[in-house]
C-alpha cells in the first residue's frame, strides 16, 4: 500500500512517479501518517503532499545515488578495459569498449572541426553515463522499488524509490547546465568576453540600433539550449516510463489481463532499448554540437 493510502490504481502510479525526496519540514508541521513536527528538521518524504512541502532544497537521493553510482560503474568498466587493453585482436569487452569509443570518436570527428582534448572524453562520458541511467528503465518497474523497501524500509510499501535517474529533471537539467557552463566557457575563452557580447549583439543584425532586439533573440536563444537539451531527456523517458506503470496495472487484472500484460511488457521493452540509445545519442551529439560552436570564432551569420 502507499503511504496512508490503499493501493488503487491512481495510488499506485503517484508512488511510483514520486523521489525519494530528503527536505525540511517546518515546526508543527501534520506528516501523512498523522504526526507532528515537534520541531524543524530534515526528514525523508512519507508523501507526495511532503514532499512538494520540502520545497526547491529537497535532495531526490534516489536520483543522486542511482547517478552517482552508475557514474562509478562506467569509469571502474572502462578504466579496468583500459589496464587490459592489448595490441592484439580485442575480444570480449575489451573489443565492445573499443567499439563504443571509436563510435563516439567518430561522431566527434564528424562534428568538432577544433582542437579541444576535452570534447572526445566529455562526449564518451555523456554517451555511456546517459545510456546506462536510461538502461534503468528495463529493470521491471517494481522489482528494485521492493528490494530498497525491505531492505532500507519498513517494508510496508511506503518508500519512495524511483530508480532511472532520467526521469527526473533534477537530473536532465542538471546535465544539461553543466553543458551549458562548458559552452560558455569556452566561449569567452575562445573569442573573448568583447567578442562573445558581440556575437549577441550584433547578430543578426549588424546595426547598433538593433542591439536590444538582438540581446533579446539572442539570449533567448541561449537559455532554451540547456532547457531544450534536458527536458527532451525527461520527456522521452518520463513517457516510456508510465508506459512501464501502465502496463505493470495489468498484472492486477487476472490472468488473461496478465498474460497480455507480459506481452506488451516485451515489446515495449524492445522498442525503448531503441528510444533509451537514441536518447543519449542525441544528449551526445548536441553537446559536442554546443561545443563546436563555442570554438566558432569567425561564425559567418
Amino acid at each position: 500500500m502507499m503511504a496512508s493510502e490503499e493501493l488503487t490504481q491512481t495510488g499506485y502510479i503517484q508512488h511510483h512517479l514520486q523521489n525519494m525526496a530528503y527536505g525540511k519540514l517546518p515546526e508543527g508541521y501534520v506528516r501523512a501518517d498523522g504526526s507532528i513536527m515537534e520541531q524543524a528538521g530534515w526528514t525523508l518524504a512519507h508523501s507526495t503532499q511532503e514532499a512538494s512541502d520540502m520545497g526547491f532544497w529537497a535532495v531526490h537521493l534516489d536520483t543522486l545515488g542511482w547517478s552517482i553510482a552508475l557514474g562509478l560503474l562506467f569509469s571502474f568498466l572502462f578504466s579496468r578495459a583500459a589496464k587490459k587493453a592489448t595490441t592484439g585482436v580485442p575480444k570480449g569487452f575489451q573489443s565492445f569498449v573499443e567499439m563504443v569509443v571509436e563510435f563516439v570518436d567518430g561522431v566527434v570527428k564528424d562534428t568538432f572541426h577544433h582542437s579541444n582534448k576535452l570534447v572526445a572524453p566529455m562526449a564518451l562520458t555523456i554517451f555511456v553515463w546517459v545510456f546506462m541511467m536510461n538502461l534503468m528503465d528495463l529493470v521491471p518497474i517494481d522489482w528494485l522499488p521492493m528490494l530498497a523497501d525491505h531492505t532500507i524500509g519498513q517494508g510496508d510499501g511506503h518508500l519512495f524509490f524511483k530508480v532511472v535517474p532520467t526521469t527526473d529533471p533534477n537530473a536532465t537539467l542538471g546535465m544539461a547546465l553543466g553543458v551549458f557552463l562548458l559552452m560558455i566557457g569556452f566561449s569567452i575563452k575562445n573569442k573573448g568576453i568583447g567578442g562573445f557580447v558581440k556575437e549577441l549583439a550584433l547578430h543578426p543584425f549588424n546595426h547598433p540600433v538593433m542591439i536590444p532586439f538582438n540581446l533579446f533573440l539572442e539570449l533567448v536563444g541561449l537559455i532554451a539550449k540547456p532547457i531544450s537539451l534536458g527536458l527532451r531527456l525527461f520527456g522521452n523517458l518520463y513517457a516510456g516510463e508510465m508506459i512501464f506503470i501502465l502496463i505493470a496495472l495489468l498484472y492486477s487484472g487476472g490472468l488473461v489481463l496478465g498474460t497480455f500484460g507480459a506481452g506488451l511488457q516485451w515489446m515495449w521493452a524492445v522498442f525503448h532499448i531503441l528510444v533509451i540509445t537514441l536518447q543519449a545519442f542525441v544528449f551526445m551529439v548536441l553537446s559536442t554540437v554546443y561545443m563546436a560552436m563555442a570554438h566558432d570564432v569567425d561564425e559567418q551569420h
